[in-house]
């Protein structure tokens, strides 16, 4: 029979440390959470995100970055979902790094069901954060509000491949609004798709994996950017 990790709740600004106007604006008030608290407030965080039904090219270039993150000592953020989101964690895994899963369920459930043990073992060896109490119901407005989290607990988002419905792309307009920095793989620029231009005009930065220096210099070396002046 699976017994499940224990997990604690704390405020989301005593987990994370004090927050400003604009963070404590869509902060949940609280987040749940099994593992190594200590990631959420040492070193660097960057969110790895994109399709749940991902391509095989894309789930190779996740497996890149997180690698490379991991090398740099950079802790790996995801969401636990299929496609991009599980290709992460475990390349973040394989490499010896540390990583942490933002979940859109409670703690004592997984979605989807084929990753429990991997949640299960993020938990015990890693970390796993969620801001829905244990036992309450699982809705499709879960994901979108995990994404918002998983932003503020990130100090840059990177989006792998998305659609135009994707809800990376929730993310990404909270990366902005919080003024982290937000890449996507540059090779959505020649895709059929209207969000990495409009995205670019926000701000966004074109990644290539073929030289990430760009990228490296970039990462801030401080907890949770300037806030964003933006209209929404």
């Amino acid at each position: 029979m699976r017994t499940p990790p224990s997990f604690d709740v704390l405020p989301t600004a005593e987990l994370l440390g004090p927050l400003n106007e604009v963070e404590r604006k869509h902060a949940p008030p609280r987040l749940f959470f099994s593992g190594d608290r200590s990631l959420l407030t040492r070193g660097t965080r960057v969110s790895i995100v994109g399709s749940r039904q991902a391509s095989e090219h894309g789930l190779r270039n996740a497996d890149t970055l997180a690698r490379a993150l991991v090398a740099r000592g950079v802790t790996v953020v995801s969401g636990l979902a299929e496609g991009i989101d599980t290709a992460s964690h475990e390349a973040t895994i394989e490499a010896g790094g540390r990583t942490i899963a933002v979940i859109g369920t409670p703690l004592d459930q997984a979605y989807p069901t084929k990753n429990r043990a991997l949640q299960d073992f993020l938990m015990r060896r890693h970390l796993a954060v969620s801001q829905f109490a244990p036992g309450a119901p699982v809705r499709r407005g879960n994901f979108p509000r995990r994404n918002r989290t998983m932003a503020l607990l990130s100090e840059v988002t990177v989006i792998i491949e998305a659609s135009e419905q994707s809800g990376s792309l929730h993310q990404g307009w909270e990366a902005l609004r919080l003024g982290r920095p937000l890449f996507f793989l540059e090779s959505l620029l020649r895709a059929n798709l209207e969000w990495p231009h409009k995205f670019e005009r926000y701000g966004a930065l074109p990644l290539s994996l073929d030289d990430l220096e760009p990228f490296f210099e970039v990462l801030p070396e401080q907890a949770r950017g300037e806030v964003a002046q933006l209209a929404f």
